[in-house]
């Protein structure tokens, strides 16, 4: 990857980095080999070559991944090392206040370290590098996960030639170019650590490829999945993919990749979110996402990630570009990076036609809904959200409206509309944030490349689009705390929020077989797992909090009936016309209380209603691309 003079001078100490011992023995390029055969019980087995010289060396595990945002590298699963040089094992042993760092003393006459490992694949479905990524038929490979590179090295300096076995039958895909192939071999073209890292590879028995553009910097949608009938695509759904290619050339101007990669797995049996690279993304969602209608906004997440593109790549803020994987990163801005990539995802879903007009309303009405309930927002400012993430994004589904969460995602979503339509409004409907994102993420095409920026280029370029005191509206937003989350650009949209009886366009997937969810959140105040009736979070102030049902509790039955979905609805629906209170029987690890709720107003969701004189929104997440057959 190519970095720019900007980003070397912004950070601190790199001269020592370059300069470090370490680092000069690796001049010479890694050779890494990784024997994906056993991928199908999750156990994986590399090799590197490394050129060294004698005396102390120490090699590290990749710890600050990016794009989660903390330090997650799963050192738990790297096991089997065994370190040897000119035909003899050599010691090395873990450094006692870094758990990622293996000191070794190479031994005079040396001039190579052979270093054998295996990496145990996890089982669990929670999580991003510590989550599971195979099973007995596709596998997603992410590099960080299997190697090592000397301690102090800049990860654009170390060189890996990088090869890979697939099981007998297998195909792949990767951003990575095949310098050669032989059987179930690949071996790919000389890469910096920093590409390798950002060039997962996806394998699997049953694999599909779909060409989405074929120009120049082509883009392609590599599936693999767990049986050959989920790799049915529907043909709504490539048109909406290939509007979606059309729609970023359309807003940006500009591609930063040689070519791009969706790299989509499909299962049951991995763990299911999208994670960015510069020429790829890396996304797991359910088997039938494709062959279920009902689960094709789903989708949403490959446009949120293909966005990260150009707002994460290609500008990154630069406490995010780091020299190595070993150096902490500072998500202070991740409001920018990950906000305005939500907000971006989400209209290119409606944009492209992964998501109907009506579909984003409902789920911004949701959004807004949630945000606006979460009582974490009486004392953590929405910075603290980006700033704590590395722990946020760990933190359990319980107290989460009093803990409050990565917000950063949703609320920035709506604090980025709210800059959409202020800038229309600045500009009486001649400029919009299209042309923020045309000046600052587009620019001319080429290959990947890093450009990082500050808050106070953001808002030199939002000044550029359409003057406005755009630092104290961050700081009045962001930084300060806030009661209500920015409902403006709603407004200002010509909608506003409602609660109805009518059920929200998400509550298809929350109570799907995705999540196995029913949610009274904005009625008595519960989120129930429907699995088994547990209580997963309660809403601040409403009935059931008041009354004192707690997260971890579990619902057993509903105005002395045994609970179910459609009792609990059934109950919703019929407090508006009662004067009894609606009974609650819980289960408190193991002691059981009846609680009563005095609650008569019914079933209550989420929704947006016209408001105003123009709809603005419509004209937001209108389609700016020619679309064939529109």
């Amino acid at each position: 990857m190519i970095r720019s003079s900007c980003w070397i001078a912004a950070l601190v100490g790199l001269t020592a980095v370059l300069t470090s011992p370490d680092h000069a023995r690796a001049a010479e390029p890694i050779r890494l080999e990784l024997d994906a055969t056993d991928a199908g019980r999750s156990l994986f087995h590399g090799r590197l070559h490394i050129s060294v010289q004698p005396g102390p060396f120490t090699l590290v595990y990749p710890k600050w991944i990016p794009g989660e945002h903390g330090p997650t590298g799963p050192i738990t699963d790297f096991a089997g090392l065994v370190v040897s040089g000119a035909g003899k094992t050599i010691p090395w042993r873990r450094d006692a206040a870094d758990m990622y760092a293996f000191h070794v003393d190479v031994p005079q006459g040396v001039d190579a370290l052979d270093v054998a490992f295996d990496v145990l694949g996890p089982t669990t479905l929670m999580g991003f590098s510590s989550a599971a990524s195979s099973t007995p038929n596709l596998a997603i490979i992410a590099w960080n996960q299997f190697l090592l590179y000397p301690q102090g090295a800049t990860s654009d300096d170390v060189t890996f030639n990088a090869s890979i076995t697939l099981p007998d039958g297998w195909q792949c895909a990767t951003a990575l170019t095949t310098k050669t192939h032989s059987g179930s071999r690949f071996d790919f073209a000389p890469v910096p650590l920093t590409m390798l890292v950002d060039s997962p590879v996806l394998m699997g028995r049953y694999f599909r490829v779909v060409p989405l553009d074929n120009s120049s910097r082509p883009v392609e949608w590599d599936i693999a999945a767990d049986s050959p009938a989920a790799l049915a695509v529907a043909p709504e759904s490539e048109t909406a993919m290939k509007n979606l290619v059309r729609e970023a050339d359309a807003l940006y101007g500009a591609r930063h990749y040689n070519g791009y990669h969706f790299l989509f797995t499909l299962s049951d049996h991995v763990a299911h979110f999208g994670l960015e690279h510069h020429q790829c993304n890396d996304t797991r969602l359910g088997e039938r996402t494709l062959i279920d209608e009902k689960l094709r906004p789903s989708l949403e997440v490959l446009a949120h990630e293909y966005m990260h593109s150009w707002n994460a790549k290609y500008r990154r803020p630069t406490g995010l570009a780091t020299a190595n994987y070993q150096v902490p990163m500072d998500g202070d801005l991740l409001w920018i990076y990950e906000g305005l990539t939500q907000y971006l995802g989400a209209l290119l879903s409606a944009r492209s036609g992964i998501w109907t007009p009506e579909y984003y309303r409902e789920i911004l009405a949701e959004n807004a809904a949630y945000l606006d309930h979460s009582r974490g927002r009486d004392w953590r400012p929405l910075q603290d959200t980006a700033d704590a993430a590395q722990l946020l994004y760990a933190a359990p589904d319980a107290w989460a409206m009093e803990r409050r969460g990565v917000d950063f995602y949703d609320e920035g979503w709506m604090l980025w509309l709210d800059v959409d339509t202020r800038i229309r409004e600045l500009s009486k409907g001649k400029k919009s944030l299209d042309d923020f994102c045309r000046a600052f993420h587009g620019g001319k095409s080429g290959p990947p490349e890093l450009k990082p920026y500050t808050v106070d280029d953001v808002v030199a370029a939002l000044n550029s689009v359409a003057a406005y005191d755009w630092r104290t509206y961050f700081a009045q937003h962001v930084t300060a705390l806030t009661q209500h989350p920015p409902f403006d650009g709603i407004t200002r949209g010509g909608w506003k929020l409602v609660y109805n009886a009518k059920k929200n366009a998400r509550e298809e997937l929350r109570e799907g077989e995705e999540w196995k969810e029913v949610s009274a959140a904005y009625s008595i105040g519960v989120l129930i797992k429907d699995t088994d009736g547990m209580i997963v979070d309660v809403t601040p102030d409403l009935p059931a909090w008041k009354a004192g049902v707690g997260p971890g509790m579990k619902l057993v039955a509903v105005n002395s009936r045994r609970y179910t979905m459609d009792v609990l609805k059934d109950a919703l629906a019929a407090s508006s016309a009662s004067k009894e209170p609606m009974t609650l029987l819980v289960d408190n690890h193991d002691f059981f209380k009846t609680y009563s709720l005095d609650y008569h107003d019914g079933v209550r969701n989420p929704h947006l209603e016209r408001s105003g004189s123009a709809d603005v929104l419509a004209k937001v997440i209108a389609p700016h691309a020619a679309h064939p057959g529109r």
